[in-house]
């Protein structure tokens, strides 16, 4: 079920106080994350993320696979943000990332939506904590 908002803070306050379980807290900072499967062995989200947002160096303990659904979806890999180091894959295309390789994003030439499928509990690290969008002031 797909379910847009005007304010997802507010929506997650509301349906997590009713008992809803969600994979994520929102993140208001850069695109949109849903969540289309999710059971204890792994789970389908896509992921909006708007022309110009960089996401910097960040890793994932489990392997990854990322569907391009529309825009051109670039990734690099590397502990530092290093744009010579980004591939750019077009719709359709399928991407694997092994668990634990730090990456980095960039929604260069425009916004774009990525499936992602994993198999295990899903975990974000990134390299820097200045660069994690859940601890910095909104």
């Amino acid at each position: 079920m797909n379910i847009r908002v005007a304010d997802n803070q507010a929506y997650y306050e509301l349906w997590k106080s009713r008992g809803a379980e969600f994979i994520t807290e929102p993140i208001a900072k850069y695109g949109e994350i849903r969540c289309y499967i999710r059971d204890p062995n792994g789970y389908t989200i896509r992921v909006k993320v708007p022309h110009g947002e960089k996401l910097m160096p960040h890793k994932h303990p489990e392997d990854r696979v990322y569907t391009v659904i529309s825009g051109v979806f670039y990734i690099g890999l590397g502990d530092e943000f290093d744009a010579s180091k980004l591939e750019a894959y077009p719709p359709g295309a399928v991407i694997i990332l092994p668990g634990n390789a730090p990456h980095f994003h960039w929604a260069k030439s425009g916004e774009y939506v990525t499936q992602v499928t994993v198999l295990g509990p899903l975990g974000l690290g990134y390299l820097s904590a200045k660069d994690d969008p859940r601890s910095n002031n909104l």
